[in-house]
């Protein structure tokens, strides 16, 4: 049997080039992996042919961000229906800075369209500022790249933004962390439309992981620093504590600063109260912990500071969008012990 889907490559002016293609590149692989598979006679599967489309709203060819014209073959206007779309991250300028209107109101209406008659609509790195402009990301857990987590929730304070996690899926909304989060995008569409097995296939062909890694062991030492040192003083405080029990109230004390002063101040820099800022920190360490040991989950639970493990899993899942059983099950599917080993001791969390 033949799988037949229509997958949209949405090219919007500023698009990285390589996104705008690895993206196609890399659906071009699953019928390369089809095809050896077939004919070694290792694997005996339905075929997938995905109609892919590259496409601006008119159908002309936009600038990409190196400023090269981009030509596409389809024009969103024309499609009314697809199973995915998918955005890639975007050029900043020279300063780091996105434009304020990535796209217009027109296109924004046909992703909002698309998503609504069950398509999956997902945005890679600073992609996601281009579903939160279409409303997509409202109320919705996601992600973007860390160091535009703060300005996104500055335009979308309505959103539930994790930061530094490197893969949220929430309502059929897929948002992933760094410019080539579109390899992860992308094979998640694959394992969505065409089964694990292809998705793996893909993977093997462009010799990546098939888990999207947390962005946290990239993030460098001195950036929050250099963001704000009030910022950095609270993070490291939070973090050397986090196997007991840390209130708002002790944070504060250890600041010298009063709790009304603690809850304007990371209001202003992160766009979390006290609480949710504290909370944020221990699930990123939480993350860690199940990449670097076996531990139950109830014995993490502990370690860092949660008096029940239901707590625990439940704040788990509203930052991740997995349980904590559910995340290490993937690492351990997707990832190979070497790799996370790197991961382990490139992480700043480990101490």
């Amino acid at each position: 049997m033949v799988l037949a889907h229509t997958i949209v490559i949405a090219a919007i002016d500023s698009a990285l080039p390589s996104g705008l293609t690895g993206i196609a590149d890399m659906l071009a692989l699953v019928k390369l992996g089809f095809a050896k598979c077939i004919k070694d006679g290792q694997v005996k599967m339905d075929s997938w042919e995905p109609t892919i489309l590259t496409a601006s709203y008119d159908g002309s060819p936009i600038k990409d961000g190196q400023g090269q014209k981009f030509h596409v073959n389809a024009a969103l206007r024309d499609i009314s229906h697809c199973d995915a779309v998918l955005i890639p991250g975007f050029l900043p300028d020279s300063k780091g800075h996105l434009p304020y209107c990535l796209t217009d109101k027109t296109t924004q209406l046909w992703l909002a369209d698309q998503h609504h008659h069950g398509a999956l609509v997902c945005g890679s790195c600073s992609g996601a500022f281009a579903l939160g402009e279409a409303g997509l990301l409202d109320g919705r857990r996601c992600t973007t790249t860390w160091w535009l987590y703060y300005e996104f929730k500055r335009r979308f304070p309505s959103t539930d933004i994790a930061w530094g996690s490197g893969f949220v899926v929430e309502d059929r909304v897929i948002t992933a962390g760094g410019p080539l989060s579109w390899i992860d995008i992308t094979l998640h569409v694959i394992r969505s439309l065409a089964g694990a097995q292809t998705a793996r296939i893909a993977a093997d062909f462009a010799v990546v992981d098939t888990v999207p890694r947390f962005q946290s062991i990239y993030v460098p030492q001195d950036y929050l620093m250099a963001t704000d040192p009030f910022l950095a003083e609270a993070e490291q405080i939070v973090r050397y504590a986090l196997n007991r029990r840390l209130v708002v109230q002790d944070l504060a004390a250890s600041m010298a600063v009063s709790e009304r002063t603690l809850h304007r101040r990371l209001k202003e820099l992160t766009g979390e109260a006290p609480k949710a800022f504290i909370d944020r920190l221990r699930i990123e360490s939480a993350c860690t912990l199940l990449q670097a040991s076996d531990q139950p989950i109830k014995s993490i639970a502990m370690v860092l500071g949660f008096s029940e493990e239901t707590v625990f899993r439940r704040l788990f899942r509203r930052y991740t969008g997995l349980t904590p059983t559910g995340y290490r099950a993937l690492l351990n599917a997707g990832v190979n012990h070497k790799v996370m080993q790197q991961q382990v001791s490139n992480s700043k969390f480990n101490n």
